[in-house]
């Protein structure tokens, strides 16, 4: 089954994570792809949704991807400390594709 693919919006801050989770539930189960090259700004709370719906992916055993991240993106990722995905292939794991 090819992944579903969701484009983040530029900003995710705070007022954006509820409409980030109910925009990714809906895929629950299925192979996601997220395309991150168009974020300009990464919030904790879009952090946690993204961390959340990762292990949540994990645990379904369906793929998950955030692929193109933005420069802003990583730097972003990077500063809250969040670890990076691994890019184990099987089809459980989650590919953080820089």
């Amino acid at each position: 089954m090819d992944p579903a693919a969701v484009q983040l919006s530029p900003v995710l801050d705070l007022t954006a994570a509820a409409a980030l989770a109910a925009e990714l539930l809906p895929y629950r189960g299925r192979p996601l792809s997220i395309d991150a090259s168009q974020v300009q700004r990464l919030g904790g709370q879009c952090l946690q949704v993204l961390l959340s719906a990762e292990h949540t992916w994990q645990a379904d055993g369906a793929a998950f991807a955030i692929a193109d991240p933005s420069d802003r993106f990583l730097a972003d990722w990077r500063l809250f400390g969040a670890p990076d995905f691994t890019a184990d292939p099987s089809p459980v794991a989650t590919e953080f594709q820089p």
